[in-house]
């Protein structure tokens, strides 16, 4: 079978043109395991284990001859688990701030294409903890979604795919433009749904000309450095206050993400009244989540940041039910793959970002396992998500994930641009715990 690189993979290559790479990661806290700290040797047994699960994770690009369609994920001859598994120590105190800083630096880091596109490192002298795992993939590997479908192969009790012989041959030549020619074969009879797809999608994102965003002092252009900040509240709670107004988790967290820019940028003497916030919306079926790839489009939704929550819930509610279908088939820059990726390649697509005007930040939401799971037998305590590309004029955006009765909110700012982070995360707490406190004092 040939499994070739999707529209939406081939996009985030070609987007993949500045000095931060389009890479995410998740930050796995381990508990203090039985037998002391976790070693990087018993890290590789494990993952060498489980790799044989996720079977692009020993793939990589590979460019087809002319005439012959676009890239195939093909097994790698010369895999090895150890160029992927590594370790280091976390930058002294060893604290949860000084994890996420040394997190970041490896996730920042890039990948080179030339092999499968991910990497574990295992962090150590982590305080009061058997140490951090932190997982790496290329955004043209995977979406946030199916991201999480490589966690849950690599943690304990995955479930196990049959063994299959490695490495396959790549696909030769013949069969390459056999492919190729059926797929031109029956373009035009798919180019009518993809024009449709294409106008709900792009009407979920704002449309052509979309309503400029209100001015601010959010929208700077970016620079290389990063900074991270995560925030944790308790999942049911917060869920429940949101249901009482008739929202949902993911609309209380917009709601929040609004009021606390709101109060950092009262600090600027700036007085906004809603942000634009894209939300990128996932048009995986149930049975294809664990798929890899990109099947994500984003949502353009007007988050009020004054009002009283129920209000703010119920609005934000209502757009979100409003555009969310239309959002869920394939994102304009793969159908649009053809003219976005040579458009990227030259810099449009950086030009663009860094002088748009339709969003001021972007929230993602992905659901983890709703049960803790651990790690060769150590506990995961907590799991933070991490996303990093170039920002354009985006200095701060947010992940959220939630995992085993916890939400994590993820904030990622370019310090020189957003230098307010700790106010932020502050201020994203307080918002949280006003909106629980909210329903649990009895408001309508």
């Amino acid at each position: 079978m040939i499994e070739r690189a999707s529209p939406a993979d081939r996009a985030f290559l070609a987007m993949d043109t500045g000095e931060v790479p389009e890479q995410f990661g998740v930050v796995l806290l381990l508990g203090e395991g039985a037998d002391g700290p976790v070693t990087l040797e018993h890290v590789l047994k494990l993952i060498a284990e489980r790799v044989p699960a996720v079977p692009r994770l020993r793939r990589r690009l590979v460019a087809a001859p002319f005439g012959c369609g676009g890239p195939v994920w093909a097994d790698d001859p010369s895999f090895d688990v150890r160029q992927h598994v590594r370790t280091v120590r976390c930058t002294p105190p060893g604290d949860a701030q000084a994890l996420l800083d040394t997190a970041l630096s490896v996730i920042m880091h890039p990948m080179p294409r030339t092999a499968p596109m991910w990497s574990a490192t295992l962090v150590t002298d982590v305080a009061g903890s058997a140490g951090a795992l932190v997982l790496v993939l290329h955004h043209a590997l995977a979406d946030g979604v199916g991201g999480l479908a490589v966690l849950t192969r690599l943690v304990d009790a995955p479930r196990q795919a049959p063994e299959a012989a490695f490495p396959r041959p790549a696909p030769g030549r013949a069969a390459l433009a056999r492919d190729a020619l059926h797929s031109r074969l029956t373009a035009p009879r798919r180019a009518r749904a993809a024009w449709r797809l294409l106008r709900a999608s792009t009407g979920a994102g704002g449309g052509l000309r979309p309503p400029r965003a209100a001015p601010t002092s959010l929208n700077r252009r970016t620079g290389p450095r990063r900074r991270l900040g995560a925030v944790h509240t308790d999942l049911a709670a917060l869920r429940n206050a949101a249901h009482s107004h008739g929202a949902s988790v993911n609309d209380a967290v917009l709601v929040a993400v609004a009021a606390a820019l709101r109060r950092v940028l009262r600090g600027r003497g700036e007085f906004p009244d809603a942000f634009v916030v894209t939300v990128p919306v996932s048009g995986r079926r149930p049975e294809a989540e664990s798929a890899l790839g990109n099947m994500v489009s984003p949502m353009l939704v007007s988050v009020p940041a004054v009002g009283t929550v129920p209000d703010r819930l119920r609005r934000v509610s209502a757009q979100v039910r409003a555009h969310r279908a239309a959002a869920t088939g394939p994102a304009p820059i793969a159908l649009l793959g053809w003219l976005f990726r040579p458009l990227a390649r030259l810099g449009g697509y950086r030009w663009y970002m860094n002088h748009q005007h339709r969003f001021h930040t972007l929230v993602t939401h992905v659901h983890g396992p709703a049960e803790q799971v651990a790690f060769g037998g150590v506990p995961v305590v907590s799991a933070v998500p991490v996303t990093v590309g170039d920002g354009g004029n985006i200095p701060v955006h947010f992940e959220v994930l939630s995992y085993a009765g916890t939400l994590t909110l993820a904030a990622t700012a370019d310090p020189d641009h957003f230098p307010e982070l700790a106010e932020l995360t502050e201020a994203l707490s307080a918002e949280l715990d006003l909106i629980v406190r909210y329903r649990g004092a009895g408001g309508s």
